[in-house]
């Protein structure tokens, strides 16, 4: 169990968010269905604590970089659910006017860089943003997510070095949900527990549980304070698990049903309500209602997306040179 460190409206909203995160996703994968999405999705159902209670640790003018899952952290970051269901659908009206779609998301005035989909590839970026805000002598800390398989890259131990080298103000959190693609972890790594890794390079290392919240939000909150206070970056490791495949084409048939079965029962929607009712936060009624609230919010973002223009063939030459 976390220390009360998450006061009672702060958990309120979480959860909030953790619903709005969860009923967009399964939206998306609703449309995706029906053919309105171009391309494929990589949907984060699952790990809306690891999103929820690390971004809850952030100001409006932190940066996050996100990753070919990015449409969780963009929610928890602030992006508005109509702009963000509408890139998605490729349409005019979009975050980035439909040219991005699913893995390229930005809305630099809440502080969302572009997603980079390559695995690992924001690790050493986070990085230069970092070392930017020192150089400004700017108060904002950066906070790059990253999957697992990242973790054996060469981008997450040359961004880690020179991020811990230079002490720049960076979070790392591993969003570890077992598998890269459909690599299980123990198959590509020797050791359990990936935070360990943070010792190579003298940086605080830390494994939580990532499917509840508040113990995401207490680990990454340490974390925040340790950049923000120029003693430099940290990487926390969230353990977590999707509960659909990698992305579309994936069904996820190489996971035990076991292991399937243990961590559907280990939900962060559930344990985060379960908390809310024991502490006497919210009744059952109250939970239902927020639901039910989050319910519209994400059918109107998805009703504006489908209605909403086709970006005109001159919006792909815009925005090509600063």
């Amino acid at each position: 169990m976390p220390s009360e460190v998450v006061q009672r409206d702060n958990l309120i909203e979480m959860y909030r968010m953790m619903v709005r995160i969860r009923k967009f996703e399964l939206k998306v994968n609703e449309l995706f269905l029906k053919g309105l999405i171009p391309g494929t999705i990589h949907l984060s159902h699952g790990q809306e604590a690891v999103a929820v209670g690390a971004v809850s640790c952030l100001r409006k003018s932190d940066i996050i970089l996100t990753t070919h899952r990015p449409h969780g952290h963009a929610l928890a970051k602030g992006m508005d659910p109509r702009k963000l269901m509408a890139e998605i659908l490729g349409k005019k009206s979009g975050c980035c006017m439909g040219k991005g779609g699913s893995m390229h998301i930005a809305d630099v005035s809440l502080g969302i860089m572009p997603s980079l989909p390559i695995v690992g590839a924001g690790i050493p970026v986070a990085a230069g943003i970092a070392f930017a805000f020192r150089q400004r002598k700017a108060e904002g800390v950066v906070m790059s997510f990253f999957g697992d398989g990242a973790t054996n890259t060469g981008a997450f131990h040359e961004g880690l070095n020179i991020a811990a080298i230079l002490d720049l103000p960076v979070i790392y959190v591993c969003e570890n949900n077992l598998y890269a693609v459909s690599t299980p972890i123990k198959n590509s790594s020797r050791i359990e527990n990936l935070a360990r890794r943070a010792d190579s390079y003298g940086i605080p290392g830390i494994t939580v549980d990532g499917n509840d919240v508040e113990v995401v939000h207490e680990a990454v909150r340490e974390a925040v304070k340790r950049a923000r206070t120029g003693r430099g970056p940290s990487l926390v490791e969230c353990k977590t698990y999707r509960h659909g495949g990698h992305s579309r084409t994936d069904p996820a048939t190489y996971r035990p049903r076991e292991e399937v079965a243990y961590w559907m029962s280990r939900d962060p929607l559930k344990i985060c309500r379960e908390r809310l009712l024991g502490k006497g936060y919210l009744s059952e009624k109250e939970c239902d209602e927020i639901e039910k609230e989050q319910e519209k919010v994400i059918e109107d973002a998805a009703g504006f997306a489908v209605q909403s223009m086709e970006p005109e063939p001159e919006i792909a030459l815009r925005d090509v040179y600063a």
